[in-house]
């Protein structure tokens, strides 16, 4: 007996974009005996398959227009896919309109054709779908009698559908796939609003905003076991991102280790030349470090503070091999992000199962597009990534750094942005000794920073200090001095800025002044 759920598929209707799957598709939906409607290019690759087809201006009989431009929108076929069947099958018939029970269709590549920098205004606009998502909304209304699919890769559940129901579609499909057409409408319009913002007009905000997203993972809890949680992927997000990086083995990622895993990436990005190595946790760093091989960065970014490593996240530049597997041993660390592992890198580590091993192949490209985006009580905060500012290099000081306290203040700049505030990090060459992290004072950071580099083991005597932000009275230098620092990079602009210097001065510290700070909350 046939479920009152179930409706059978007589007449469906195909105009594709994106040709994947839709010969196969539409010769499984041939040989079950439906009708198959389309238009243009889908038409003709239907037809050059050897199909039946019925074309779209056969059925409404009106001709397409404009040169294909209006093609569908015609009140015969959006009328096929919107009435309702429960009480005006009988108008439908007196004005000859046949049902169509499936749609199928996707749109106009408005998002790859606007990656393109050189994308004028008139190209764009010729690119965005206004068939496609009109057909798409009217079967997505009409759900409960009309299957809608917009995507290739569900072909196969559609198929496999209409194999388990004799011909059917399912209510729980069709309010599924109703479900997923509103949200690729919506994402379609917001990248087209995101586009015009951005390139059309010269204040950066709209009035609204929509930032359309995918579900990468379902996650099993949130920050903590009572919460909820899930992990979206950005469309139109290009670089580096954990949303599609490539898990080679270990548990399910977490919600802190996305969280941190992402503050990993972000930091080893900023190690460029040598091979490097970053260790977060609980989204601080616990050390960093580049040197002439991956294994010496790996034991000097361990080194900083291999305590609070124990646990952590660990990220490097360069492909993951056995060597680096020998040195990590027994320390325990919850990720590893890599852009490549090497087979016997893999092999060393496959016998820690939990370990989640991720590669990135894109960790060294510029990450564009996407704007930061931070949650509060009943809205949102936007803003654009701190990719470094108008910076400067201005030497405040009577004494200038020398070349090597040069070298060490731009390694310990780029990584004290990834601090949280009030950050103060210490650093000889290019290795973090001492890190002071989210504390309420910076002098207290200061002294935090010193501390972990003494319960480390590690020298300040000739240490370079960066703050991501000016200090706002001269004990923060004095507390530099006395741990040995000879040299600070800061971004200056506080009204103390010349007792700050007078300081410097008076324990002949080099000072640079960046003029861009960089708070990180």
């Amino acid at each position: 007996m046939t479920s009152p759920d179930l409706v059978p598929v007589r007449r469906a209707l195909l105009s594709v974009w994106d040709k994947t799957g839709v010969v196969e598709l539409a010769t499984d939906l041939h040989d079950r005996g439906i009708e198959l409607l389309s238009t243009g290019g889908t038409m003709r690759t239907l037809r050059e398959a050897g199909l039946t087809v019925t074309a779209v201006a056969d059925f409404t009989g009106h001709p397409e227009i404009f040169s294909g431009r209006v093609k569908t929108l015609h009140p015969k076929l959006e009328g096929a896919i919107l009435y309702r069947r429960h009480d005006q099958s009988d108008e439908a018939a007196d004005l000859g309109i046949p049902p169509i029970d499936l749609v199928v269709v996707n749109l106009y590549p408005f998002e790859a054709v606007t990656a393109d920098p050189s994308c004028d205004l008139a190209r764009a606009m010729e690119h965005v779908d206004i068939g496609g998502p009109t057909m798409i909304r009217a079967a997505s209304k009409n759900h409960g009698a009309v299957a809608v699919v917009t995507d290739p890769t569900a072909y196969g559940a559609l198929r496999a559908e209409l194999a388990e129901h004799d011909g059917c579609t399912s209510a729980v499909a069709r309010r599924t796939w109703a479900r997923d057409a509103f949200g690729r409408t919506a994402a379609y319009d917001a990248r087209i609003n995101d586009w015009l913002q951005r390139t059309q007009f010269d204040e950066p905000w709209a009035p609204r905003t929509t930032i359309p997203m995918s579900l990468a993972q379902e996650l099993r809890y949130g920050e903590n076991p009572h919460q909820e949680a899930a992990f979206y992927g950005e469309a139109g997000w290009s670089g580096p991102t954990l949303a599609n990086a490539k898990q080679h083995q270990g548990k399910h990622l977490s919600y802190n280790n996305i969280m941190d895993a992402d503050a990993a990436l972000q930091m080893v990005m900023e190690l460029e030349g040598q091979p490097g190595a970053v260790i977060i946790k609980h989204a601080n760093p616990c050390g960093a470090a580049q040197a002439d091989d991956l294994v010496t960065a790996y034991d000097h970014a361990l080194a900083c503070d291999s305590t609070s490593a124990f646990g952590g996240i660990l990220a490097i530049n360069r492909p993951f091999t056995a060597a680096l597997a020998e040195r990590i041993g027994r320390h325990f660390f919850e990720v590893i992000l890599a852009p490549s592992f090497t087979e016997d890198g893999l092999a060393a580590m496959a016998r820690k199962k939990n370990l989640r091993l991720l590669e990135i192949p894109s960790m060294t490209e510029e990450p564009s597009g996407g704007r930061f985006v931070k949650r509060v009580m009943g809205g949102y905060l936007l803003s654009g990534w701190d990719a470094g500012g108008p910076e400067e290099r201005r030497v405040v000081t009577a004494r200038a750094p020398s070349d090597e306290e040069l070298a060490a203040l731009e390694f310990a700049w780029r990584m004290s942005k990834h601090v949280k505030s009030n950050a103060i990090l210490l650093a000889r060459g290019t290795r973090t000794v001492g890190i002071g992290a989210g504390q309420m004072s910076r002098v207290d950071a200061s002294e935090v920073a010193v501390l972990k580099a003494g319960k480390a083991g590690l020298e300040t005597q000739g240490a370079v200090l960066a703050s991501d932000a000016f200090f706002p009275f001269r004990d923060g230098l004095d507390a530099a001095a006395e741990a040995g620092c000879t040299a600070v990079i800061q971004p200056g602009g506080s009204k103390r800025d010349p007792e700050v210097i007078a300081a410097a001065d008076e324990h002949g510290i080099a000072m640079v002044f960046t003029g861009t700070r960089h708070f990180r909350h």
